[in-house]
């Protein structure tokens, strides 16, 4: 099964790999975000973790939403 996104006026198709690998960043950048936010990891130790993960999943939209997070951190 694939999984579908709009882009602006076109339909992209996700693997199921691709798709299980995007959801498994973002869990994990999820955790990241909340430790850094409560924090217990640096903005630095923050960056590492998201080199680390988005060479290991190698996310579709992943990279798109990292510094996001940061600057509208509170």
């Amino acid at each position: 099964m694939n999984v579908i996104s709009a882009t602006d006026s076109e339909v992209a198709a996700m693997s199921d790999k691709e798709f299980k690998n995007e959801k498994l960043y973002q869990t994990t950048m999820s955790v990241a975000r909340n430790m850094l936010t409560e924090g217990l990891i640096t903005e630095e130790e923050y960056r590492e973790i998201d080199t680390i993960f988005t060479e290991k999943y190698q996310p579709v939209f992943g990279g798109l939403f990292s510094d996001i997070s940061l600057t509208n951190k509170a």
